[in-house]
């Protein structure tokens, strides 16, 4: 193949931002106020720590944010079901607004208050598990079934860009200026997303739609489990991530590999590694069977783990985490594209709150993991046993769902119009 067509074949496909007017405003809007919101992610930890001293403190500012998080992403899920789905990620983003202008105003205070820490962490997870699953519902919404993969690689390239800058200038910005002017940045992000978010289109709810209820929540639960390649993403991630998820463990690997300057490169190194294939994802859509790249990109994911928990030396270590990074996110790119292509538009605000926890659960609990195993085994034998455990546990779940092996993307598009064609015209006869 000419190296011009290989160039071509792997240069991020970026079709959905010259096609579609709400996809560029999304886009824009979610990176800006995304950059921000890092700065704060980052700052509220900081600040917990500089008012207390004591880790134990700061850590518990995770669970405030786990625990409402778990329920509000069923929540959430069912509403975006129901509402349009543009309000709700405009209501989501002035609720962040206003809770970081609260956040300002005590950084103000000669005397910030502790528990308004821990108040506005839980109530910006609650709010997290609210727009997140309308905002992922939005995507099938605003693009082409085909630009679906481009669309996902745009998305997760955004995600890296803000979560490599907004802790690196939130660095920087704590270590110059008062805090009060970090969370006043913040304020700032929102000020230019809700300006882009208002000419948002409308996203209405599908015809007969379901109304917000348990009975709801739990026909998305059926429906997800009703899917062995849905099942499969949510599972396989989870795998991934339980065992091979070694960042707690990272300020020892720093200490032995090169002290403490080597700390923030060992946090950067998978995200720069997750750019680079977002930056080279045009094949993507040239791919039909996304549930087996899922799988070889997860079992990929251990192996790197592996060979990272091996590596005694910083120059081998850090390609390894770049390959991980990697690794995982060509899984999330087909991860979306099966969400987006296959969920019907009835069912997506659900099925979005389910994958959220999938996501969002599996990091948390493998960070406990390694740190726990890291007493029994050491550091280095925390990390290599995750990275085959991940891989024994992809393989295992692999065979356990064929159907994920098997799963074709142009079967599954082809499964989503016919469910809602059927979805309406049972609604009709309901309302006729």
């Amino acid at each position: 193949m000419p190296l011009n067509s290989l160039l071509r074949r792997l240069a991020m496909d970026l079709t959905p931002l010259r096609t579609s007017r709400d996809f560029r405003l999304l886009f824009t809007a979610t990176g800006v106020s995304g950059l921000g919101s890092f700065v704060t992610y980052v700052t509220i930890p900081y600040q917990v720590y500089a008012l207390t001293k004591d880790p134990l403190l700061v850590g518990l500012l995770g669970v405030c944010e786990l625990v409402p998080l778990l329920f509000m992403a069923f929540v959430g899920g069912a509403l975006a079901d129901y509402l349009d789905r543009r309000r709700l990620v405009l209501g989501g983003e002035i609720g962040f607004t206003l809770l970081c202008g609260t956040l300002l105003v005590n950084a103000m205070t000669d005397r910030p208050h502790l528990w308004l820490l821990y108040l506005v962490a839980g109530l910006t997870a609650a709010l997290d598990g609210v727009q997140r699953p309308a905002l992922e519902a939005i995507t099938p919404r605003v693009v082409t079934p085909d630009e679906i993969p481009a669309a996902g690689a745009l998305n997760s390239m955004r995600m890296n860009v803000v979560s490599l800058a907004g802790p690196a200038l939130a660095g920087v910005l704590i270590a110059s200026v008062d805090l009060g002017w970090v969370y006043a940045l913040d304020l700032a992000t929102f000020a230019v997303s809700l300006t882009l978010l208002m000419v948002v289109r409308a996203v209405p709810p599908p015809t007969a739609a379901d109304r917000p209820s348990l009975r709801s929540v739990v026909t998305g639960l059926r429906y997800a489990g009703s899917r062995p390649e849905l099942l499969g993403t949510y599972l396989v991630d989870i795998n991934a991530m339980f065992f091979g998820m070694p960042q707690a463990l990272y300020p020892f690997l720093a200490e032995r590999l090169g002290g403490p300057a080597v700390l923030g490169l060992l946090y950067a190194t998978p995200a720069a590694g997750a750019m680079v294939a977002a930056l080279t994802s045009g094949w993507v859509r040239h791919v039909n069977r996304h549930g087996l790249m899922v799988v070889l990109a997860a079992g990929a994911w251990g192996a790197a783990i592996l060979g990272f928990g091996l590596a005694h030396a910083l120059w081998l270590a850090l390609p390894l985490l770049a390959l991980a990074g990697a690794a995982d996110e060509v899984s999330g790119i087909f991860r979306g594209v099966i969400w987006n292509q296959t969920i019907p538009d009835h069912l997506r605000g659900r099925l979005a709150g389910i994958e959220m926890l999938s996501y969002s659960t599996g990091p948390l609990l493998g960070q406990l993991r390694s740190g726990l195993t890291a007493r029994w085994t050491g550091i280095s034998g925390s990390i290599v046993s995750g990275g085959v455990l991940c891989v024994v546990g992809t393989v295992a779940l692999a065979a356990a769902l064929p159907g994920l092996i098997r799963y074709d993307g142009r079967t599954g598009r082809a499964r989503k119009e016919a469910e809602e064609a059927a979805w309406a015209t049972a609604g009709l006869s309901r309302t006729a």
